[in-house]
């Protein structure tokens, strides 16, 4: 499982033309699965994600995590985030998810990122076209990849 973190003051997606979520002060989170991924992935990433310290504290300093700071967060798939560009170029997206696979880990991270923020957090709708509106604030944008724990 593979996210792009994006520290936001305002965030929103679009789906068929209508607001599907909108949040301020938080993260967006763009999240790839590749389908060796299990629940084991998604844990470990939720933990990572809502403790993770990219927040200012009061000396201007990233010292505050998603929960430090009660933020919201809207979390959009992005199956694009495993593109392989090795060869040629036309990405080849042969180790991201099938829907099969991917759909049902995708609402097991919705619902573990719910239980760890303490919160309901905003989403995307998995597979549909959409609209991401974001002001990156910092800018602070991090790659977490589970299957390279750094």
């Amino acid at each position: 499982m593979r996210v792009v973190l994006q520290r936001v003051s305002k965030a929103s997606v679009q789906v068929h033309h209508e607001i599907n979520a909108v949040m301020q002060h938080g993260l967006l989170i763009l999240l790839g699965i590749e389908a060796e991924d299990g629940q084991e992935d998604i844990d470990w990433l939720c933990n990572k994600i809502v403790k993770m310290r990219i927040f200012n504290d009061e000396n201007d300093a990233m010292n505050l995590s998603l929960l430090d700071v009660e933020g919201d967060a809207i979390v959009v798939s992005q199956f694009t985030l495993h593109a392989s560009t090795k060869k040629g170029n036309r990405p080849s997206f042969i180790k991201a998810a099938k829907p099969d696979v991917a759909v049902p880990l995708y609402e097991k991270f919705l619902e573990k990122l719910e239980e760890a923020l303490g919160k309901p957090i905003g989403s995307g709708k998995f597979g549909a076209d959409m609209k991401v509106e974001l002001i990156n604030d910092g800018p602070v944008t991090i790659i977490v990849d589970s299957k390279q724990r750094e």
